[in-house]
């Protein structure tokens, strides 16, 4: 029996986003063998997963860590927001205060977290100071009350964004927050959340 060749020795495989996103369909992808699926690191948007199409901006990360029959089973990394998005709301004679964040979630997955605050007119320093606590604050708490499927879940659809507009607007005034990334830095107990289509709007 002849010895098949390029596409057709390979095999075609469904990848899956991860549960707390439903385990909906994002892609597909060939291989002559599922062992060099994994680790595979795979975009697609929120926008894809929830059928809402204004939340194309959030860009999701997820890696392949398992094969079930012809289904890639992956897991989330990261998110980023669309650079232009983030482009777009930078104004003359405003600021935009950032921080980076590590914080560690109920179940202990370890997270990187950078949110972003932009507010109506020029901050100064000790409003930048103040913002930066505030972001700091908001994201540590809420990790250590939530596991990590509701975590992503508060991040994704806008809900801690929102937590720290509510916590920053009497400080100073805001346009819009954005968590502008995150970085899954070491994985804890997987635990189960199913997103809800609704999201949160801050600003």
């Amino acid at each position: 029996m002849a010895r098949k060749e390029g596409w057709k020795a390979k095999n075609w495989y469904d990848i899956l986003a991860p549960e707390m996103f439903g385990s909906v369909k994002i892609g597909q992808t060939p291989a002559d063998d599922p062992k060099k699926i994994i680790g595979r690191t795979i975009e697609s948007t929120l926008g894809d997963l929830t059928n809402d199409w204004s939340k194309q901006k959030v860009k999701m990360l997820f890696r392949v860590h398992d094969i079930v029959g012809k289904s890639a089973h992956t897991q989330f990394v990261g998110h980023r927001m669309a650079h232009d998005y983030m482009r777009s709301l930078i104004k003359r004679r405003t600021s935009k205060t950032d921080t980076n964040i590590t914080a560690v979630t109920k179940d202990g997955y370890t997270m990187r977290v950078k949110p972003a605050c932009f507010t109506v007119k020029r901050a100064h320093s000790p409003q930048i100071k103040a913002i930066r606590q505030i972001m700091h604050n908001t994201v540590v708490e809420r990790a250590k009350k939530l596991n990590f499927s509701q975590f992503i879940q508060e991040v994704v659809l806008g809900k801690i964004a929102s937590d720290i507009y509510k916590e920053v607007k009497p400080i100073y005034p805001l346009r819009r927050v954005e968590i502008v990334k995150t970085e899954v830095i070491s994985i804890g107990e997987p635990a189960k959340t199913e997103v809800q289509p609704e999201a949160a709007v801050a600003g």
